[in-house]
């Protein structure tokens, strides 16, 4: 099982660096379109990164469900709450997905600083799941 947690730990690693970044390619994205700079290549980036994101946010469902299922009887509260964050996370995801679209069509809106903030929203989320998975406060 150590194996299995091992790979569990490096896919939702990968899965965080891509949620963290996505987001800054927007801001430059965004900034770089107003200020006359030429941004195709960001939109390539995203849309790779994107790709790359989801496949490691599959692997990382995946193996979670299965640790989930080979520890099942030692499940407690604090399991229900990272599972409850990890959801919060996985729409973060779907909401990065649909702004990455935008991006594609060239309507992305909204302002650098917004998204800015908006960064900061998967690093709460996974503040609260490495609570939950470390100290198990429940």
């Amino acid at each position: 099982m150590l194996w299995l947690k091992t790979f569990h730990i490096l896919f939702v690693m990968s899965w965080m660096a891509g949620i963290f970044y996505l987001p800054r390619i927007f801001v430059h994205y965004i900034e770089g379109k107003k200020a006359g700079q030429q941004v195709d290549r960001l939109a390539i980036m995203a849309k790779k990164l994107y790709g790359f994101m989801t496949l490691m946010m599959m692997l990382a469902i995946g193996s979670g469900v299965w640790l989930w299922l080979v520890y099942w009887p030692l499940s407690m509260g604090w399991l229900h709450v990272k599972i409850f964050f990890v959801v919060l996370l996985l729409l973060y995801h779907l909401w990065t997905k649909q702004r990455m679209k935008e991006m594609q069509q060239g309507t992305i809106k909204e302002y650098g600083v917004n998204y800015r903030w908006l960064n900061e929203v998967p690093l709460l989320l996974a503040l609260v799941i490495l609570i939950m998975v470390v100290v198990k406060p429940l």
